[in-house]
């Protein structure tokens, strides 16, 4: 099997998930989120786009439903054995399949749900919760595996490091390859380029870049770009490997820079650094907030920055790379050793349409956090 971890590993990620269980009195749960899934038994797949779910019994019995077109894909990528096919068909019942799995497992009682997950839309939600009415508890469980996913085992945090490694070799790729009349598109190849070359896999979103006005967006767009001899470019990327990311974020300017840019730049830097100060046991995620705009507004940028400057990262899959908790006002997640966080300060002025940002990922310690990722926060003019 292609499994990322021994068998230690996945046994004591387990045992973590039925204490929680039994603290919630849960009989069962109904896992569909891929990340959970990943975490738990190593399946990996991207057929989470349809209905699929592994079920996971108080006593540790597991057994996943899904389609046959990944049948092969959990018997070589996982550690469950008892995998159900549910029919593709003009009138399949995915739902009906996983009620008649639950009766035949002896589920009954109350049923922990990943409600807030990808795998699961509203219409098959709907249905979930027809089918169970009456017969069992659907709780509501979607943050339960994600607080236990995101303090990261010793196997873990060396995958997230090799992948903050293909993160800086990416970095160092697209700066090599900003110019004045570069074209945005072989930019972006050259940081794939090499992170595939170097063992990585495909992130969880789409890498962000865009130059002149769209140096502003925090969401990649379709279309590319030719640099200017004097130009902004802005790039949002991770790193991934095992799907573990190390995200990293930066504004290059190509040509002289504006006195804006080098002006937003230092508030940038000292947000970050105000934010990695922050990044400490016994804090909060909202606290890291706090510093971002404790600094920026401090320097007059309130109007120009977000309501939110970042995020936990971990093993994830697409739509997204970002894993809870977020950075956002008044959040208690409480911080604590062996969380891998990414904070960004992105600045955007419409008026002047200037761009500048500016982040890189942490692990966090004992008593502090250790960047894992660009080391040099200079502003990089090419």
């Amino acid at each position: 099997m292609a499994l990322h971890f021994d068998t230690i590993e996945f046994a004591e990620r387990k045992s973590k998930l039925l204490e929680a269980m039994a603290r919630e009195r849960l009989d069962a749960l109904f896992l569909f989120a891929q990340e959970s899934m990943f975490w738990l038994s190593g399946y990996d797949t991207f057929g989470f786009c349809f209905f699929q779910c592994l079920v996971v019994k108080a006593d540790g019995r597991m057994a996943l439903l899904t389609r046959s077109a990944d049948l092969r894909q959990a018997q070589h990528t996982s550690n469950v054995s008892d995998i159900r096919i549910w029919k593709d068909g003009l009138h399949a019942d995915p739902v009906g399949d996983l009620k008649k799995l639950a009766a035949e497992m002896g589920i009954k009682g109350r049923i922990g749900c990943e409600f807030e997950s990808y795998g699961l839309t509203h219409r098959r939600g709907r249905e979930l919760e027809a089918a169970f009415a009456g017969v069992v508890d659907l709780i509501d469980v979607s943050d339960m595996v994600p607080r236990l996913r995101v303090i990261k085992s010793p196997a873990e945090i060396a995958y997230v490091r090799e992948a903050a490694r293909l993160s800086d070799l990416a970095d160092k790729a697209a700066r090599d390859a900003i110019k004045a009349g570069a074209d945005e598109g072989d930019i972006l190849a050259a940081q794939h380029n090499v992170i595939f070359a170097n063992g990585g896999d495909y992130p969880g979103n789409e890498f962000i870049i865009g130059s002149g006005r769209d140096a502003l967006l925090c969401r990649y767009k379709s279309g590319r770009r030719v640099l200017e001899p004097r130009d902004q470019i802005t790039l949002e990327f991770a790193g991934a490997y095992r799907h573990y990311h190390a995200a990293l974020m930066r504004t290059v300017i190509v040509g002289e820079p504006r006195p804006l840019h080098v002006a937003y730049h230092a508030a940038a830097k000292e947000a970050l650094l105000a934010c990695q100060a922050a990044m400490k046991p016994g804090a909060k995620a909202g606290d890291i907030f706090a510093a971002h705009t404790g600094v920026l507004d401090a320097h007059g940028l309130g109007q120009h920055r977000l309501n939110a400057c970042g995020y936990s990262l971990g093993a994830k899959f697409t739509p997204s790379w970002m894993d809870p908790p977020m950075f956002y006002q008044d959040n208690d997640w409480p911080i604590l050793p062996g969380m891998v966080l990414f904070a960004h300060m992105i600045l955007m002025d419409s008026e002047t349409e200037t761009a500048m940002c500016l982040g890189r990922t942490y692990l966090v310690g004992e008593h502090g956090a250790e960047p894992l990722n660009g080391s040099a926060l200079d502003l990089f003019l090419r």
